[in-house]
């Protein structure tokens, strides 16, 4: 088990669940010239589960737009592991993991249908003040006032 697994199962929802995933079959033009999906599009998988998750958490663009916020990636890393190819059935899970400050991480692992890891994707995230551009200071509080299921956050419903 890698590093960012440990971390992703460690980052559950502050009920304890495990992380949440979302299923993407690979389509075919997602696919580069050697056949498997381009390393662009694993950013797209990744985004797509975030937004999903955010979603499931009952956080929806238009609350954050209404609220004045919106969130922002400062830098990620990704881990290729093995390819994939078109019509591959994939998981690609997500956990926010809080810490202090202004920023947390998302913890993401895509795999195979067979459990085979075939990439992590770890993001340093924040949520802009939409009106002043800056980060907000404590976007934990932020989500956990929007959502009406913090715990898919991993933050704690107070």
């Amino acid at each position: 088990m890698t590093e960012m697994e440990r971390t992703a199962g460690a980052a559950a929802g502050a009920d304890g669940t495990a992380p949440f995933t979302l299923g993407i079959t690979v389509r075919g033009y997602e696919t580069d010239s050697q056949g498997h999906l381009n390393q662009s599009v694993y950013l797209q998988y990744a985004e797509h589960a975030r937004w999903s998750l955010l979603q499931a958490s009952g956080i929806s663009q238009r609350t954050m737009v209404d609220r004045r916020v919106g969130p922002v990636t400062v830098e990620t890393t990704i881990r290729y592991r093995r390819e994939l190819r078109a019509g591959d059935e994939t998981e690609v899970s997500c956990a926010f993991v809080w810490g202090t400050g202004r920023t947390f991480r998302i913890e993401q692992t895509v795999r195979t249908a067979d459990g085979t890891v075939a990439a992590e994707v770890s993001a340093v995230c924040g949520l802009l003040d939409l009106d002043t551009r800056k980060l907000l200071a404590d976007p934990r509080a932020c989500l956990r006032e929007l959502a009406t299921r913090p715990g898919l956050l991993g933050i704690d419903p107070g």
